[in-house]
């Protein structure tokens, strides 16, 4: 099953996306795709709607964040040993837990914004889990148990902002737009292995990731038991992952950055696809 919103921004509509590649609206079923929505109970039941007896969306809407906004927005640092590498990083020993703000959230083909005075600014594809319902303290061999989905991030970075304006990454992680999330959330039972999903990004046409959720140091089962033993993470909260190799701070001989007027295109193997245009703040 595909959860999405759709819909003006601060408006959007529960809805799903059909076997025809088509949306159906929810709003008669349930008030939002938020954390009563993702529990397994609830998704049991949305699962037996036949789609077919949901009106249609008209037209083609734009469409929200996956998820109504989450209480927390929590990412993974440096969890492809490729793209450490890239950046010359040791491997982390434990997974890197970093929050970005709530102002990041956002949808996932609307435009991005360049800060003002950003010189850095780069793109990371990642893998999101959608908890499904609360996680503390959750031992390893429970914590697939409260994953609602997965869906597809861009990671936007700003890495002056990260890593040389003081010393921490919330700067460069946290601006506005930083985090388009979705098209859509796919329910876990629909992603045989959440370790083997080809992921990639494109600007202007061009290749600039092409890994797969194989090399993640940490996997999902590993990181959501990790996070829940710092930060409580509650229904509707969303995870993004890592990236692999191939953003721009790691090309070489010298970094590349994106500029205004650039797009970005990524996607992951059956969770969809984004595209985002930089604007200037």
């Amino acid at each position: 099953m595909k959860l999405l919103r759709y819909g003006k921004v601060g408006a959007e509509k529960p809805g799903l996306l059909d076997a025809d590649g088509k949306i159906r609206d929810l709003s008669g079923v349930i008030a939002d795709v938020n954390g009563s929505t993702l529990s397994p109970a609830s998704l049991r039941k949305l699962a037996k709607i036949d789609p077919a007896t949901l009106p249609l969306a008209r037209g083609r809407p734009r469409l929200g964040a996956c998820v109504a906004r989450p209480l927390n927005f929590v990412c993974i640092g440096l969890n492809y040993a490729d793209h450490a590498a890239e950046t010359g990083a040791p491997i982390p020993k434990e997974p890197i837990v970093f929050l970005k703000a709530l102002s990041a959230y956002h949808g996932p083909n609307d435009d991005v914004k360049m800060p003002r005075g950003s010189k850095k600014m780069d793109w990371e594809v990642e893998l999101g889990v959608v908890i499904g319902t609360t996680a503390r303290y959750v031992p390893e061999a429970d914590a697939m148990k409260h994953v609602a989905g997965y869906c597809v991030i861009n990671d936007v970075s700003e890495r002056e902002f990260q890593a040389e304006r003081g010393g921490t990454w919330d700067k460069g992680k946290g601006c506005d737009t930083f985090g388009p999330t979705g098209p859509w959330m796919v329910t876990k039972d629909e992603v045989k292995d959440p370790q083997n999903l080809r992921m990639w990004l494109d600007v202007d046409g061009k290749r600039m990731q092409d890994g797969s959720t194989k090399t993640m140091i940490f996997n999902v089962q590993q990181i959501v038991s990790y996070v829940s033993h710092f930060i409580t993470l509650q229904a509707g909260d969303v995870i993004a992952t890592g990236t692999p190799p191939g953003v721009g701070l790691g090309k070489k001989p010298k970094p590349v950055f994106l500029k205004v007027g650039q797009t970005m295109h990524l996607g992951i193997e059956g969770l969809g696809e984004q595209m985002q245009t930089v604007v200037a703040a």
